[in-house]
């Protein structure tokens, strides 16, 4: 096998005239930056190679020039299809005012277009999009009218709507890896992330494209263990040695061990988020955290969760998730964004999005720019400014319960902060909750219509969507809701009895929110809503050992239903619950009495395929028993009437 170590200089020489180029990274981390450089220089230089289609999942720049941004000279890119846009900012500018063709689509479904392309199938099928500008009736993702072609599609398959996203061959793959041995076997010990880089390198393979990779360091042929090489020689064509200066691990560290997931950080961990705006916000979307759940969570606003939970010691309680493929640990923030320390493992980004996509987000949180009365979002475009959606369709779409925060207003708000009460000092130039929306990144109709529970939280106030549109639910103490609320509203939201936020949100100390989602009294766990005439039986993480305690669950349900003396509707939530094997009977013929004397109809749900099947046979005594996969599914079966279900 010949040495595939090459200069920078020879290997952009590869790329011609009107290729299809997709690169790797993720904001700062994982951008073969040295490349791109060498890429920019050659044009510059010899005017060649020109018309480029660049592809990429998530937008790699720091907003200064570097990452992609080095590619936005005149004639050099042709047509640019993304996920996220915010920290390309040349691009965007050339895009926006059509000087060059621009998309933008799915950060998820362009990871999952690599799979496609790599396996030769014409494009990639999702419901990711739907109703949002990325859908064909609402504008396909083109940028401005220089983009023509349709690269997505509205399709019916099976009676059902899904689009269709195009297809297309891709000629160069510049990516990014640690070490490389002579032969141009790829490990990538030293990343932050790994990212789409196998899927990237067997879609150019096969396209009859080239694979070139940078790396910081090359080693002897067949001396890299085969388990840790990610990018395998047969796959790659060029390896460029880079310098440290466009070689960082991201674009704000040069390198952190902890990121590379080999490593664990002290558990001292960071000081605390100093007591503002953003830390209320944070604090207030805490309190929706699922115990034993799994989160992801949004660049900007919504990073500041995650510092809440390590300060309330929930860490160990949640599993948080970044869609390049972190599972656990903290998320960081900034430029890191998409790193993480003490991670449970890193995975390829196109599989966090398979498992994002199929519904396993337990909560999303992540963050807004504009909403408006029916509950749409827009975070991806405001007028000379294009972000991009990233992939925040992908998460917001698919989670079973979604929170957005962000301000109440922007630009130039001051609070003061204090006894458990804020006060508006400066009101912020920018109304955020307006009449409408200038694109929608998230669809309100939709969520409503498929019974998707989301909150809007803000520093003074939270929003929930119903039915009938965005209700105001809470507002924090010291706030007037007709002066700092309503009358900066472009819409009348839905005002009835208006909850005060928690106090201990407002003050400088930990609010022990970690008892409060870790201990729940049984008065909280079982209670009847008599709006909705329905009885919920929040079992969650609760361990059933004893007699006694089956009986106080028995004792709990007596309490509050035998009053009311009829027979009523019941809803189970058994999400993660335990019951011993000793007390399994016990607590079946307790099941069987109270659904003979107390209920009328009972449905179970438990996210857990595991739990579904142990408490099926549990209480198979009782006609069977579906146990059902959310509370949305529990709820509607009740509308069947189905005894027994």
């Amino acid at each position: 096998m010949p040495n595939k170590i090459v200069s920078a200089g020879d290997a952009v020489a590869l790329i011609m005239t009107g290729d299809t180029v997709t690169t790797s990274g993720f904001v700062g981390a994982g951008v073969p930056d040295g490349l791109l450089k060498a890429l920019a220089d050659h044009f510059e230089r010899t005017g060649e190679p020109r018309d480029l289609t660049l592809l990429f999942a998530a937008g790699q720049g720091d907003g200064k020039g570097r990452g992609l941004d080095r590619l936005a000279a005149p004639g050099l890119v042709r047509r640019v299809i993304g996920g996220h846009w915010g920290l390309i900012p040349q691009l965007g500018v050339r895009a926006l005012g059509g000087e060059i063709e621009g998309w933008n689509l799915p950060q998820g479904v362009i990871s999952h277009l690599y799979r496609d392309i790599a396996a030769g199938k014409p494009g990639t099928i999702s419901h990711v999009g739907l109703e949002t500008f990325v859908d064909p009736r609402l504008g396909g993702g083109r940028i401005s009218a220089a983009a023509r072609e349709d690269l997505v599609q509205l399709v019916t398959i099976g009676g059902v709507e899904r689009l269709f996203y195009k297809a297309m061959p891709i000629q160069v793959a510049l990516l990014r890896g640690s070490t490389a041995d002579e032969r141009g076997n790829i490990t990538m010990e030293r990343e932050a992330l790994i990212l789409d880089n196998l899927s990237q390198a067997m879609a150019a393979r096969n396209s009859g494209g080239v694979v070139i990779v940078q790396v910081d360091h090359v080693v002897a042929a067949n001396t890299l263990p085969s388990r840790e090489v990610v990018i395998p020689a047969a796959l790659v064509d060029a390896v460029v040695i880079a310098p440290p200066e466009l070689h960082p691990q991201t674009y704000a560290t040069p390198y952190n061990r902890y990121y590379t997931g080999r490593y664990r950080a002290p558990t001292e961990g960071a000081p605390p988020l100093p007591l503002t705006d953003r830390k209320i916000i944070a604090r207030r979307a805490a309190f929706e955290l699922p115990v034993g759940g799994v989160v992801n969570l949004g660049i900007g606003m919504p990073e500041g969760v995650a510092a809440v939970a390590a300060e309330e010691g929930l860490l160990d309680h949640v599993t948080l998730t970044a869609e390049p493929g972190v599972i656990g640990g903290q998320p960081a923030s900034g430029l890191d964004f998409g790193a993480a320390v003490n991670t449970d493992a890193l995975i390829a980004q196109n599989q966090q999005f398979d498992f994002y996509d199929g519904g396993g987000l337990d909560l999303a949180c992540l963050g807004m720019a504009e909403v408006d009365g029916a509950g749409n979002v827009n975070v991806s475009r405001f007028g000379p400014r294009l972000a991009g959606a990233g992939g925040f369709i992908n998460i917001s779409q698919n989670a079973r319960h979604l929170v957005f925060t962000g301000t109440f207003t922007a630009g130039g708000l001051k609070v003061g902060i204090g006894d458990g009460r804020l006060e508006i000092l400066t009101e912020g130039r920018a109304r955020k909750f307006g009449a409408d929306v200038e694109q929608v990144t998230f669809s309100g109709d939709r969520a409503r219509r498929l019974g998707q529970p989301v909150l809007f939280v803000t520093e003074r106030c939270v929003f929930r969507l119903e039915p009938d549109g965005l209700r105001l639910s809470e507002v924090a103490p010291g706030i007037d809701v007709e002066r700092d609320v309503l009358s900066l509203m472009g819409f009348a939201p839905l005002v009835g009895d208006v909850a005060r936020m928690d106090a201990r949100i407002f003050s400088d100390r930990p609010m022990g929110l970690r008892d409060d989602l870790l201990t729940i009294g049984m008065e909280r766990r079982i209670a009847w809503d008599a709006a909705k005439e329905i009885l919920f039986v929040n079992l969650a993480r609760l361990s059933i050992r004893t007699v006694a305690d089956v009986e106080s669950v028995r004792d709990r349900v007596n309490e509050v239903v035998e009053p009311l003396n009829r027979k009523v509707d019941v809803v189970v939530n058994y999400d993660h619950t335990r019951i011993d094997e000793a007390v399994e009977r016990t607590w079946s013929e307790m099941v069987n009495d109270l659904e003979n004397r107390l209920y009328a109809h009972v449905t179970r749900y438990a996210h857990s395929a595991f739990l579904r099947r142990k408490l099926g046979r549990t209480l198979e005594s009782r006609h069977g028993p579906t146990i059902h996969e959310s509370e949305r599914a529990a709820t509607a079966a009740l509308g069947r009437r189905d005894p027994g279900s």
